[in-house]
């Protein structure tokens, strides 16, 4: 399918439950590689459990080496087009009848980046970043929704540390989180990549291996989180988990 954004119209992958709706929305980031089987598997699987999720193209709009530039350096400067379009995957997800008006937000490796930029603004009732690369502004997070994030102790990518750092802005601002750093991982272990043979030795050296119970662990967290944020009726007349404040229409 295809969606409306500032920069353009843009592709996505929409993935709806079988059941009848109103169902909460999940934007899903995806990471440097962009639209893959993975990324429509993670989105399969958050509807499978009674979400609507939608998973942008962000190298969709034009000649994918230059939309794969400027994204990732989006992902960098904390600004620019990739910003637009996940918000307006957002909006488009709030304007669909089968959605309940609650939204969360979901991000790998570097859409976990922006996930993490995002989970300040009071667009989102929850936000789940996994191994994401912590904002350079980080202390913008006290005033974040509610984060439940992965991190691999054995990440070549993502620092060491990162998760201690995030549990400390977020419990600084009152944040209700769950962060959790596991062990004997590294960098995407949640993420099924299906290469051949002769790849799987250079991502298992790169650190970068899949984990079944790790990632099974670490989705278990991120549905009990979601079911708990995301499951309730939104209420737009007051103060919002995001901490932004509904003061009614503009005079």
């Amino acid at each position: 399918m295809t969606y409306p954004a500032p920069a353009g119209t843009l592709p996505a992958y929409l993935a709806a439950p079988a059941e009848d709706g109103p169902w909460p929305g999940v934007v899903v980031v995806q990471d440097v590689r962009g639209m893959t089987t993975d990324l429509r598997r993670v989105s399969d699987r958050l509807a499978s459990r009674g979400y609507l999720a939608l998973a942008p193209d962000l190298y969709g709009r034009g000649f994918k080496p230059r939309c794969m530039i400027a994204t990732i350096r989006a992902h960098f400067a904390d600004a620019g087009d990739a910003y637009d379009d996940i918000v307006a995957a957002r909006n488009y997800l709030l304007d669909d009848p089968r959605c309940s008006g609650r939204i969360g937000l979901v991000g790998f490796c570097m859409g976990a980046g922006f996930v993490l930029q995002l989970s300040p603004r009071g667009l989102f009732d929850a936000a789940a970043p996994q191994y994401g690369l912590a904002p350079k502004a980080i202390d913008a997070l006290v005033r974040s929704c509610p984060i439940v994030a992965s991190y691999g102790a054995k990440d070549r990518i993502v620092k060491h540390g990162s998760a201690d750092a995030l549990e400390s802005v977020l419990a600084k601002g009152g944040v209700d989180r769950d962060i959790k750093e596991y062990p004997n991982v590294g960098h995407s272990f949640m993420n099924e990549f299906g290469f051949p043979a002769p790849f799987t030795i250079i991502e298992a050296l790169a650190g970068m291996a899949y984990s079944e119970s790790e990632a099974e662990d670490a989705w278990a967290r991120i549905f009990s989180f979601f079911q708990k944020h995301l499951s309730q009726t939104p209420d737009l007349t007051g103060l919002s988990e995001c901490g932004e404040v509904d003061d009614g229409p503009a005079n």
